[in-house]
């Protein structure tokens, strides 16, 4: 009996220090994000910043897709405590899709502005494009190390590791996920929306 409560504060103990090390990583990332975002505001200024900018209709899409890749993720957690691992596989697959197509419609989105001649550097550059792709290629960035942990969580669910007693990597992945979710919701807002 003692044994086993050791065990069950040695899991408590290592899932709460997991979960305090991607807490500070998440703020890292914050904190850059807003370094980022801070410059826009005081570039804004700039007499060649564009004033009419139109955020493509694929970043609209790719928002949409997001929230469903969040909701997707809290039922693959919610599927995974009650022991339903057929649900979970479903709801960590198609997170994994939701996810790959918020990817797919951020390169089309870049795709169309640059078609319509909007790119960030070079005789026709403009810095309003140049701060679009800095943040929406870092939100990238951080998206492909989301896309690599639930790869790995989710080859360790059909390798049996995940059940209603044991879901610390489920949890932790959807934590960062749902962080992902929130950084793009506050970067399109602010970019929509301040101008």
């Amino acid at each position: 009996m003692i044994m086993a409560m050791s065990i069950e504060e040695h899991k408590a103990r290592t899932g709460r220090s997991y979960k305090l090390l991607l807490i500070f990583a998440m703020i890292s990332m914050t904190m850059m994000f807003a370094g980022i975002t801070s410059a826009f505001v005081v570039s804004k200024s700039r007499g060649d910043w564009m004033k009419d900018f139109v955020m493509p209709t694929p970043f609209f899409i790719s928002t949409a897709l997001i929230l469903l890749c969040s909701l997707a993720f809290i039922l693959a957690k919610k599927a995974i405590k009650k022991d339903d691992r057929n649900l979970t596989t479903i709801l960590l697959l198609t997170t994994l899709a939701l996810g790959i197509g918020f990817v797919y419609f951020q390169f089309e989105g870049f795709n169309q502005l640059y078609l319509s001649g909007l790119v960030p550097a070079g005789g026709a550059g403009s810095i309003t494009i140049s701060f679009l792709y800095v943040v929406v290629l870092a939100h990238l960035a951080h998206l492909a190390g989301g896309i690599i942990s639930l790869l790995i969580i989710i080859y360790n669910h059909f390798k049996q590791k995940y059940n209603s007693s044991q879901f610390l990597g489920i949890e932790l992945g959807a934590m960062y996920w749902h962080f992902l979710d929130f950084l793009w919701i506050y970067l399109f807002l602010f970019l929509y929306f301040f101008k």
